[in-house]
């Protein structure tokens, strides 16, 4: 293994890119995680693929859409031997459960590097930070991702918010359906404003809140 090899995963290309512009890693090795594991189906082997497949579907792309998007930034997680990684990501629920599928993916293959985690806030400013081992996070997806069910206990405070948070999601009328029903007369983009100012804690974009608007106002 080489020896002091540091990963620095990232939630997505903006994080990635305001990183590079500003150079605040320097030379170290950074890549974006670009999926939105709280959104859709996906399956208990993570980047199988089944798993390809799923998410192909969840996202309307092709495989090979996915592969450039999502799969290729990946490349050096996939390939390279590392004996550190450092994820930075923010305490909202669309990265908590990036953070989940993460984890339990590097304990699917038994990482034994020491992993920090970095929580950052919507300006990309460091918050607090977490020490980690790849254990019990493929059962804790499982449960979560796979399950939809509540653990009875989760050390990391900002990910055991973040699946709480999840699983209201994932609920037939919670919180974000009933904004929508409650505001049917409000223009789509001016809602889809809204609702990011709204729910900050979930951390979801445009994209995800066009599509909630349009399932609801369609009855799906």
């Amino acid at each position: 293994m080489i020896q002091n090899k540091t990963l620095h995963i990232l939630n997505g290309t903006e994080m990635y890119k305001r990183f590079k512009e500003t150079g605040f890693l320097k030379i170290e090795e950074m890549i974006p995680f670009n999926e939105a594991m709280c959104y859709g189906e996906m399956c208990e082997n993570i980047f199988s693929d089944e798993f390809i497949e799923m998410r192909t579907r969840v996202h309307n792309v092709t495989r090979d859409q996915y592969a450039d998007i999502t799969l290729k930034p990946l490349q050096p997680l996939f390939e390279e031997n590392v004996d550190h990684i450092a994820l930075w990501f923010d305490e909202d629920m669309f990265c908590q459960m990036n953070v989940l599928t993460v984890l339990a993916w590097l304990d699917q293959r038994e990482y034994i590097g020491s992993i920090d985690l970095h929580l950052v806030d919507d300006q990309y400013k460091p918050l607090n930070e977490y020490s980690l081992q790849a254990k019990g996070y493929a059962a804790l997806y499982e449960q979560v991702m796979i399950h939809h069910e509540m653990p009875e206990s989760v050390e990391l405070k900002p990910l055991n918010r973040g699946i709480e948070l999840y699983l209201n999601y994932l609920k037939k009328d919670n919180e974000l359906k009933l904004y929508i029903q409650k505001h049917r007369d409000v223009p789509v983009e001016k809602l889809v404003s809204l609702m990011i100012e709204n729910f900050r804690e979930y951390g979801l974009g445009d994209t995800q809140y066009f599509r909630l608007i349009k399932d609801s106002r369609q009855g799906k």
